[in-house]
């Protein structure tokens, strides 16, 4: 009895030790080599608050690009490497978490104030950082999902920062594009044969339409409109769980930024849709969509990217994709990429 009492504390104590270096074991980013290579992992201040920023290329001395994430609330940190491997052969690229969100989300920090107009306000903020740390005078601004919505915002506040502004998976009018999701959830639940999700999703048509719900993401992932050619959900957990830059503290930072800022921003972006805020972009302005995107609708884009204008600009519609179509088809992006940027 005894015997077994002493194996049960032994146990328990490892099981508090390994948590415990779970918690705060040191976090990084797989080292680049070459002697003008970056590849840092760090915490910076930007507008009062600590940004983590991720920096990593092949030369300090190519074009850089700084990502937005989306979400809102879904840092991009944990899995990135993955897909971005081609890109930083030829750009410095940028990639951090959002106010609030990922491993900027600090416990006891008070984000009362959080509003989408500030995240634009943080992007700028975070542009001037980049460009006065590697004495670049513009950077290319790409936003993928939920942030496109801030990115196209600061590329109309400040076009003098930017090279061009590249929206992927672009947000247009909220409405119209939850109502195409809701649509193609159900059509497909059709052509399946699967009554259930059918009668269920038809049940959502007056709360989609007025406004009140998002169509379900769960059904647009399941039925194809979130991503066809790589795991999302398994890149992101893998990266969440044992990629190198989180440990347990920040996955736990990672979920309880995601709760908090989704409830805040969302119902703020939906009163501001794009097509009544920003309509003239005086720079360059790409629109990369998946052909088969339901997490925010290529046809909403389309009509959308049509209203803008702008001197020069470009709808690209990657035809095997749907959501991620800088990764699912990341070869394809990132020659176009070189193609049209880089010197």
């Amino acid at each position: 009895m005894k015997k077994a009492k002493k194996v049960l504390l032994y146990l328990g104590a490892s099981i508090i030790l390994l948590v415990g270096l779970a918690l705060i074991f040191p976090t990084w980013t797989p080292k680049i080599d070459g002697a003008d290579s970056i590849s840092v992992l760090e915490q910076v201040e930007i507008n009062g608050t600590g940004h983590e920023l991720m920096i990593r290329g092949q030369d300090k001395n190519n074009p850089i690009v700084v990502f937005i994430h989306g979400g809102p609330g879904v840092s991009e940190i944990p899995y990135v490497t993955k897909y971005q491997d081609l890109l930083e052969k030829n750009f410095t690229v940028v990639r951090y978490d959002q106010r609030a969100s990922g491993k900027s989300y600090h416990f006891g920090e008070d984000y009362a104030d959080l509003s989408t107009d500030l995240l634009v306000k943080d992007v700028l903020a975070v542009t001037d950082y980049i460009t006065t740390r590697f004495n670049q005078q513009k950077v290319i601004l790409a936003g993928h999902s939920f942030g496109t919505y801030i990115g196209i915002q600061a590329a109309k506040q400040a076009p003098e920062k930017y090279e061009a502004y590249i929206g992927i998976g672009q947000m247009a009018n909220i409405l119209e594009n939850e109502w195409d999701g809701l649509n193609f959830t159900i059509d497909q639940a059709k052509m399946s044969g699967n009554t259930t999700d059918v009668e269920y999703l038809q049940g959502l048509t007056e709360k989609v339409q007025s406004g009140d719900m998002l169509t379900p993401r769960s059904y647009v992932l399941k039925y194809g409109g979130a991503a066809r050619l790589i795991n999302n959900n398994a890149d992101i957990n893998n990266g969440l769980w044992f990629g190198p830059e989180y440990n347990l503290l920040d996955h736990i930072r990672y979920m309880r930024g995601v709760s908090y800022v989704q409830e805040t921003l969302i119902g703020q972006a939906m009163k501001k849709p794009l097509p009544t805020i920003v309509t003239k972009l005086d720079l360059p302005v790409y629109f990369i969509m998946g052909q088969y995107d339901y997490m925010t609708s290529a046809k909403a884009a389309k009509t959308y990217f049509d209203q803008i204008k702008a001197n020069k600009k470009e709808f690209i519609t990657y035809g095997q994709s749907a959501h991620y179509p800088q990764f699912e088809e990341k070869e394809k992006f990132s020659k176009w990429m070189v193609d049209t940027f880089a010197k």
